[in-house]
């Protein structure tokens, strides 16, 4: 279906608070959650300009199943091959409207052949509760090939679903709400003054390889903004991601990433001492 571009990856020390425990340092962030802080660069001057953004179809709504969990605000690069997406792609990005990103819970992200009996294509399964993902930039850099950059609206959540014949899913569904505004509370206010430190670094190298690469806003006094961006940050299995995506209340999600960031740091300081 697709690989994420593999721009760069590098560790970093994640911190949350004065102190900072040997080890943290050591863990690699992956290549989208660091992706999901930075804009994309220039586009390629070949490739198209996106309609106008256009509502999203909630009673045929393409679905991208990977194997990752898109948070709202997040930014995630692709690059597809498969000929479901090149075609659902290019007519999201024709008409303005977003497609949906759902994490995989069973199969793989590229299709594979069913036994030579069934014929058709492996089984896939994926969680009803996924992101839209609105294309920001797309290029075009060689036939049978689009890189695309997008970026996380609103969640939504998933009633039926169908499988066409060239094996793209369809499903239809109903927007969930969105995060209201929230400042962070003064007792996890540490959770923004460390992801800002995180942010600043990625920034920082990510300019050295590239000059004319932008940061978008950080929105550090918002509580669904800086719970959503430890999520990605967090290296959690795609369970835990896909709970996290699954709260409704954005406090509650920053107390749970606040408690999974104290359990990291007491392993690596019982894995230093």
């Amino acid at each position: 279906s697709s690989t994420r571009c593999a721009a760069w990856a590098t560790s970093w020390k994640i911190r949350a608070g004065p102190r900072d425990p040997q080890g943290i340092a050591r863990r690699r962030l992956r290549n989208r959650a660091a992706a999901s802080i930075l804009r994309p660069v220039n586009p390629s001057p070949a490739a198209p300009a996106p309609a106008a953004p256009s509502p999203p179809d909630y009673g045929a709504l393409p679905l991208f199943p990977l194997e990752l969990v898109l948070y709202p605000g997040g930014v995630l690069p692709l690059r597809i091959f498969e000929l479901r997406y090149l075609d659902m792609v290019g007519r999201c990005h024709r008409e303005g409207r977003p497609f949906g990103i759902v994490a995989l819970s069973a199969g793989r992200e590229v299709a594979q052949p069913a036994g030579p009996q069934e014929g058709g294509f492996a089984p896939e399964a994926f969680h009803f509760t996924g992101t839209l993902a609105r294309i920001e930039q797309l290029s075009n850099p060689q036939p049978g090939l689009l890189e695309i950059w997008c970026r996380g609206e609103g969640r939504f959540r998933l009633h039926t679903v169908r499988r066409e014949r060239n094996g793209l899913w369809v499903g239809m569904g109903e927007p969930l709400p969105q995060d209201p505004p929230m400042a962070v509370p003064s007792d996890l206010e540490t959770l923004a003054y460390s992801l800002k430190a995180v942010l600043d670094r990625i920034d920082s190298e990510v300019r050295k390889q590239d000059a004319t690469a932008e940061s978008p806003p950080h929105h550090l006094d918002d509580c669904g903004w800086v719970a959503n961006r430890w999520a990605e940050l967090l290296p959690l299995e795609l369970e835990a991601k896909q709970r996290l995506l699954e709260i409704d209340s954005p406090l509650l999600r920053l107390e749970l990433a606040a408690d999974w960031l104290d359990r990291l740091q007491r392993e690596a300081k019982r894995s230093g001492s």
